[in-house]
Parts: structure tokens; C-alpha cells; sequence
């Protein structure tokens, strides 16, 4: 049947950001809301990079990329099959972000952006974290901001839940049927 539309594919989102912006519970609204599943890319860490974390080391870029990858093949993976899925990941620089679209090429970015203010005092709300404030300078000065030609859109923290939600649904599924 020729001049049918195709169906609409559940978007790929990798909700991004610095520690504090809300990535877990936007995250997790934005997937219930497009009716998709939600996972933490946390969880897709290799063990080495665990152990590494649990014993105090910083990870760096080299032990980063193989996890990057991961993220992108689950990404890939759900696309392949058709289903959606939003993943909170920092994917503070634009390298990292590259990592995971050359695994899954279609998935689009959510960049929470939040002042130091919105996002220390998000923090210091926050039961059951502990997040020093110099790490948090520190992921801001590493922090490479997602541009428009990276396939996204940058959502402002500093506003309700709800409407964060309500915002972020509507654009990314406007970018999704602009990649369909």
C-alpha cells in the first residue's frame, strides 16, 4: 500500500546531565510517559569498572568506553526490536555521546541544565546520596553541553516535575518522527 505511513518507532532517549539534574526521576516519568522502559546506565557498568568505583578509584575515558558502548548495544538492542527505552546516563562530553551513537545511531539526547544554585540545592534535598559540592564543580567544568546538531533537546531544570515531563515528552517526540 503505497502513501501509508509508517508506524511511529518508540524513541531511543538517553536522558543526560550532571549529578543532581534529575536524571533517574525524569528519566523514569519521560519513559512511563512514552511507554518505554526505563533502565540506569549505571547498572551496565562492566565489573572491573565496579570494583573500581566500590574501591574508591575514579574511572577514566579509557575505563568509560567499553560501558559507553554497552549503553549504545542496549539502545541498539531495544530499537532492533522495535521497542523504546530511556537510559540516564551523565554523558557529560560529547565524545561519550558520540560512543553511544555509534552503537545506536537514532537515540536522542535529554539534557537536564540547571544552574550551580538549582542543581546544589537539588543535592542538598537528596536523602540517601552523597554528593560533594567539589564534585559536582568538577562534573560542571566537564560538562560539554549537548548542541543541536547532536540530536536532542536541552530541558531547564529549574521548573515543576510535571512540566519538565510534559516538555520533555512533547520534544522528544517530535525529534523521533522527524528521524522517522
Amino acid at each position: 500500500m503505497s502513501g501509508a505511513a509508517r508506524p511511529e518507532l518508540p524513541p531511543l532517549v538517553v536522558v543526560m546531565g550532571v549529578s543532581g539534574s534529575g536524571k533517574t526521576t525524569i528519566g523514569t516519568l519521560v519513559a512511563h510517559e512514552l511507554g518505554v522502559e526505563f533502565t540506569d546506565g549505571d547498572s551496565l557498568h562492566p565489573l572491573e569498572n565496579v570494583e573500581k568505583m566500590a574501591a574508591g578509584t575514579p574511572l577514566e575515558d579509557g575505563d568509560r568506553w567499553p560501558w559507553l558502548e554497552i549503553v549504545g548495544r542496549t539502545l541498539h538492542e531495544y530499537g532492533e526490536r522495535r521497542e523504546g527505552l530511556v537510559v540516564a546516563c551523565s554523558a557529560l562530553k560529547r565524545s561519550y555521546r558520540e560512543r553511544i551513537r555509534s552503537q545506536a545511531p537514532s537515540a536522542l539526547f535529554l539534557h537536564l541544565d540547571g544552574t550551580l544554585k538549582v542543581l546544589t540545592r537539588r543535592i542538598e534535598g537528596r536523602s540517601g546520596h552523597f554528593m560533594p559540592a567539589t564534585l559536582l564543580q568538577s562534573q560542571i567544568e566537564t560538562l560539554e553541553p549537548l548542541t543541536q546538531e547532536e540530536g536532542g533537546y536541552v530541558l531547564d531544570i529549574d521548573q515543576p516535575v510535571p512540566d519538565m515531563v510534559r516538555e520533555a515528552v512533547t520534544r522528544l517526540r517530535a525529534l523521533s518522527a522527524a528521524q522517522s
